[in-house]
């Protein structure tokens, strides 16, 4: 083994399957004896001191991406190519400084992360969607599916603490806003939270779920544990994807089932993405008032289209789903994401129109009151027994 040069693949690999084959974790005297063993000649303190600390790197936790995971600001890491790494840290996408050995290197992290997980990541099955112990979304596809190779994506998810009052401060709860989602939550009316990936979805839902009055038991279902907002009843539900055998899966749709029959007085989707919106729109159809969820979509007036594709999954046309969407869901909260932070954009009200199809009419913009949404949303409240922050 030449001791100066930096580890190679094969001696990371014959370590590996020492410390695979003795049982052992890649502790630092784990570590040392595996490289003596290895090693052909003597090998100084200093430099063994080094070669440990290389092989850590290589072969625990997030490697050389678990400084940039680690640090508060950081949103998403990505691995385009072995050199060029990337993290957003709620400006965009820059440059990380990190690189890698090649593209060998890549692929060995994002085979460990997917063991770490529980996952199974090879030719058979190229890519993956899992969450690491630390909670860490985990996406990765091999090459040569990923043509240009390996492409490794990382999602820190973080506890969401920030309530209304402090989105307001920060600017992402414009002039009404506050007082509007104050009054929707009071009235009970059900409502969805839209945007793009990355908009503050989550971040918003927690924060309204943290502000729902005490004395409500709320239920969350999710396919990433991401909602954790400081209310003191709430019950939380993940979905579990299949083992390496292919069995165990709980999807999403079973688990809202589940939920109807935990007596909530809420019942939220942390993200409606499938069939499981045919049965979110059932409970609140029948009596679960104040109920949500969070759905991906460009403008608040798409959220009526993607439902209808979403709806489709579950067997349940256009006309239909239209029929439920109005009688189950009363506001949408659209949120966007600019150059200056997250903001919410619009609070929309959905309507029936005489061909029986969802409308939706935008009430608040940008913290400003906008007609014939404003005098609809008043409306509701008045008929739940509110008056109107307006």
């Amino acid at each position: 083994m030449n001791t100066t040069a930096a580890v190679a693949d094969d001696v990371v690999e014959r370590i590996q399957r020492r410390l695979a084959d003795e049982h052992s974790e890649p502790t630092s005297s784990a570590l040392a004896r595996a490289l003596r063993a290895e090693s052909s000649g003597l090998i100084s303190d200093a430099e063994m001191l080094r070669m440990i600390r290389m092989l850590q790197r290589e072969l625990v936790g997030a490697g050389p991406l678990a400084d940039l995971l680690a640090d508060p600001a950081t949103t998403d890491v990505v691995v385009n190519a072995p050199d060029d790494v990337r993290l957003d840290r709620g400006a965009g996408w820059q440059d990380a400084g990190v690189r890698f050995a090649d593209e060998a290197a890549v692929q060995r992290l994002a085979r460990r992360l997917a063991t770490a997980a529980g996952r199974r990541l090879d030719d058979a099955h190229p890519h993956v969607d899992a969450r690491l112990t630390d909670g860490t979304r985990l996406h990765a596809v091999l090459a040569p599916v990923a043509a240009s190779g390996t492409c490794l994506s990382l999602r820190v998810l973080r506890p969401v603490r920030h309530d209304l009052a402090a989105l307001e401060r920060s600017g992402s709860l414009p002039g009404i806003s506050r007082a509007a989602l104050g009054a929707i939550l009071r009235a009970r009316l059900a409502f969805l939270v839209s945007g793009g990936t990355g908009s503050g979805k989550t971040t918003l839902l927690s924060a309204l779920l943290a502000a729902v009055s005490p004395d409500e038991r709320l239920v969350t279902v999710e396919d990433a544990e991401e909602l954790s907002p400081p209310h003191p009843h709430l019950v939380r539900m993940v979905a579990r994807p299949a083992n390496v055998e292919g069995a165990g899966a709980i999807s999403l749709r079973e688990l809202v089932r589940q939920a109807l029959r935990m007596r909530p007085d809420r019942i939220v989707v942390g993200e409606v993405r499938g069939a499981e919106v045919v049965d979110l729109l059932a409970a609140l159809n029948t009596g679960h008032d104040g109920g949500a969820g969070t759905v991906h979509a460009n403008t608040a007036t798409d959220v009526p289209a993607r439902l209808e594709a979403l709806a489709a999954l579950g067997g349940i046309g256009r006309d239909a789903l239209h029929a439920q969407l109005a009688g189950a869901v009363q506001v949408i909260l659209h949120v966007h994401r600019r150059p200056q932070g997250r903001v919410l954009q619009e609070i929309a009200v959905l309507t029936r129109a005489d061909d029986g199809r969802t409308r939706v009419m935008a009430a608040v913009v940008d913290g400003a009151l906008s007609e014939p949404g404003a005098s609809l949303l008043a409306g509701m409240l008045r008929d739940r027994g509110l008056r109107s922050p307006w």
